[in-house]
């Protein structure tokens, strides 16, 4: 059992017999009463999200996943397609359980396959991945002192805040858990 003081983003649970992943928590202690908890949790399942709110100290039970690396092959009408790289077996998931992952993946990325009872139920990432920046404005040579930004579009269609010596074919380290740029790679 797991309570809502240990809750932390990523931790699956169950709840009501629904497969869910904590997005996101925040506690709510206002002048009189006991404490909430409000959470945004996605099913697992279906990809939905929802937001519940539970009083302080409720007891959620937690789910152990089982992991496996995969590759990622391809994209095909909805669908993502991986190699399990121990057994070469393909598993298929739709772009709706994988969720926001799908911003930081590219063909020939190998990331963790979380399965529950043999049934492929989410994708797990490493903390930051390497991208190419496919489009940005041009920075003009002296705007570097000044800490300006400008966005760009990296080549998985993710768009971060980039400083403005960053151009076109740059590769940048990005956070996965933020979306974040870290820093230029080449």
């Amino acid at each position: 059992m797991i309570d809502t003081g240990d809750l932390r983003k990523g931790l699956t649970m169950d709840i009501d017999g629904r497969l869910v992943k904590v997005v996101d928590f925040q506690h709510n202690k206002q002048g009189r009463g006991s404490a909430q908890v409000r959470m945004t949790l996605r099913d697992l399942r279906t990809g939905a999200l929802t937001q519940t709110t539970v009083q302080a100290g409720a007891k959620f039970t937690q789910v152990r996943l089982e992991r496996k690396h995969v590759q990622y092959l391809y994209a095909d009408d909805g669908h993502r397609h991986f190699m399990d790289t121990e057994t070469f077996d393909q598993l298929i998931l739709s772009d709706e359980t994988i969720g926001e992952a799908l911003k930081f993946m590219k063909e020939n990325d190998v990331v963790d396959l979380l399965t529950y009872d043999e049934e492929p139920i989410d994708i797990e990432l490493p903390t930051a991945v390497n991208l190419v920046v496919a489009d940005t404005d041009p920075g003009l040579k002296g705007d570097t002192a000044s800490g300006a930004t400008k966005p760009a579009t990296l080549e998985t269609g993710l768009v971060v805040t980039v400083p403005l010596f960053v151009n076109i074919g740059d590769t940048l380290k990005v956070d996965t858990r933020t979306g974040d740029y870290i820093e230029r790679v080449n």
